[in-house]
């Protein structure tokens, strides 16, 4: 059968069941109770007809339940699909529809839009088989409606009645294990598809680059849905660490954040760089004692040097690395600062390959590049994800196969990240090849973006680019204009900003909704009369920095 994710928790059980597994406020999981329930949960998902390989949607915010949920639906056969607790209702019902899913694990905070989603998949013929989390009047509740009444629907306390002893699903490590599901250029949002080798290499590998052990205390920054988060909920059990589950409620204050790294004494922070800037600017980090850190880890973005210097004054005590790697691969990538305050005028490099991985520079033929020359960064590791969920086009693109032996070749994953290898065999970020860009450290393609605004009654065309944004010095922010008809460029119809902004938050994640959107009569266009998105883009650039400028003037 192999070695599975799930195994490694039943290790850490063995080795100290009553050590804390997950915390989060003043609740505590130990390792011997996570086991427990997640046994309970997994014959709960068997009874319920889960088979293997099956998808198990988990719709909530953080709680102690998620890793109860993720490894229920391990031990169970299943794979789990971690969805945006906060993403619109449309989104939800086109992932949960394309990623087949017939179980969700939600909570009470979200039953009410977990009520509605299974009376839409119920009218179109493809009811929930279970919800775990609601309410125990909520069966009757969706019997009544006449649609939800196939649906099963039962309360987190249901487990306690269950068996908690192994209930001998066989799998093995090239299985399905997870689909973490990011920004899709079609509009339907793409799942990747990551087994249990693949979800274990990262785990193992990440777990000896950082010296991860049973007294480190991981700070879970990041949500489910944010392939980050698989640090604290694959690597942390691995080594049976602790793992602090910081709510939604903490993260958006940033001297609450601060308070907590004291509180709980973490010993490890992994997050995008704007949080730590938050912390930096506004948590009052200055005044706690964050002795306690030993790796401060970041990525998903390029982290502004002059941050960076500041927070490693602070932090002395602390190592720092850039972790680098698309969520098709997990993580390819570390460069460790040099101890010492880190020179604000140098941009940070992504690092050199890890070890049990490897990297190519191409150009466009795909051929190796000469030495400092600049190129499409490929990988090949046992961290890569098997594809694509139902995009053979997609993954037929995403792939560079090296042949090697007769009838053999080398899988690369194509990351679109240009690169340079400097003289020390350092990688050095320098963009993108294609459009899809990062805000906040979440992946958006630009193209969704304008799917969506040309959705819109009234659009003729639509342009999304990304800016620079003046609040985040290293940060992007995402700007729509859109093209009116011509019955919508009359004054009795007008197509208005508030109309696009609404389809915008309707059917995207926060994160990728534009936060400048116009509506205009013409848009710059090439010789061959397509849109000029880089002439728009600074036209654009240019007036928000005028407008910037005026801002800051002294009123007279």
């Amino acid at each position: 059968m192999g070695y599975l994710i799930h195994h490694s928790l039943e290790a850490a059980v063995e080795r100290d069941p009553a050590h804390p597994a997950f915390r989060c406020a003043d609740q505590e999981l130990d390792y011997s109770a996570l086991l427990r329930r997640s046994r309970q949960l997994a014959h709960l998902l068997r009874d319920a007809g889960l088979s293997a390989g099956g998808r198990v949607g988990i719709y909530m915010p953080k709680c102690l339940e998620l890793p109860v949920a993720v490894y229920g639906t391990l031990i169970a056969g299943g794979a789990y699909v971690p969805i945006d607790p906060g993403a619109p209702p449309e989104r939800v019902r086109l992932l949960i529809e394309d990623c087949g899913i017939g179980h969700l694990l939600t909570a009470p905070a979200r039953i009410a839009r977990a009520t509605a989603l299974a009376d839409e998949l119920a009218a179109a013929g493809a009811p929930l088989r279970l919800v775990v989390g609601s309410d125990p009047r909520q069966q009757a509740a969706a019997a009544t409606s006449g649609r939800g009444g196939a649906t099963r629907w039962v309360p987190w306390t249901v487990l306690e009645q269950l068996p908690d002893g192994d209930p001998g699903v066989r799998r093995v490590e090239e299985d399905l294990a997870y689909v973490m599901v990011t920004s899709g250029s079609t509009g339907v949002p793409k799942g990747l598809m990551h087994t249990h080798r693949s979800g274990l290499a990262y785990a193992e590998l990440s777990a000896r680059e950082y010296g991860v052990g049973p007294q480190d205390r991981l700070g879970n920054h990041s949500p489910l849905h944010f392939d980050m988060s698989t640090f604290e909920y694959l690597t942390g059990p691995l080594c049976g660490a602790t793992t602090v589950i910081i709510p939604e409620e903490v993260t958006i204050f940033p001297r609450s954040l601060a308070e907590l790294i004291e509180r709980e004494r973490l010993s490890f922070w992994y997050s995008v760089p704007l949080a730590l800037i938050q912390l930096l600017l506004h948590g009052g980090v200055e005044e706690r004692d964050c002795s306690s850190l030993r790796w401060v880890l970041f990525g998903g973005e390029p982290f502004p040097p002059k941050h960076l210097a500041r927070l490693t004054a602070l932090w002395p005590h602390a190592r720092f690395s850039n972790s680098y790697g698309p969520a098709e691969v997990n993580q390819c990538t570390a460069y460790h600062l040099p101890p010492g305050v880190w020179d604000e005028s140098r941009p940070v490099p992504l690092g050199r390959v890890w070890d049990g991985a490897e990297g190519l520079i191409v150009g466009a033929d795909d051929e190796v590049v000469a030495p400092g020359e600049v190129g499409e960064l490929l990988i090949r590791s046992g961290t890569r994800m098997r594809g694509y969920w139902r995009r053979p086009e997609l993954n037929r693109r995403a792939f560079y196969r090296r042949p090697t032996y007769p009838d053999f070749e080398d899988v690369f994953y194509r990351t679109g990240d240009l690169v340079r290898e400097d003289e020390h065999g350092e990688l050095h970020f320098l963009g993108r090849k294609d459009r899809q860009i990062k805000v906040r450290g979440y992946r958006v393609e630009l193209d969704e973006v304008e799917q969506v605004l040309c959705s819109v009654e009234g659009v003729r065309e639509a342009a999304a680019v990304a800016l620079p944004d003046p609040e985040d010095e290293a940060g992007l922010r995402i700007a729509g204009v859109v093209l009116a008809s011509a019955a919508s460029a009359d004054e009795a119809t007008p197509l208005t900003v508030e109309a696009l902004a609404r389809a915008a938050r309707a059917k995207l994640p926060a994160y990728a909704v534009p936060s400048l959107l116009e509506v205009r009569r013409e848009l710059p266009r090439t010789g061959s009369g397509k849109i000029d998105r880089r002439a728009l883009a600074e036209q654009l650039a240019a007036a928000v920095a005028q407008a910037t400028d005026e801002a800051r003037k002294p009123a007279r």
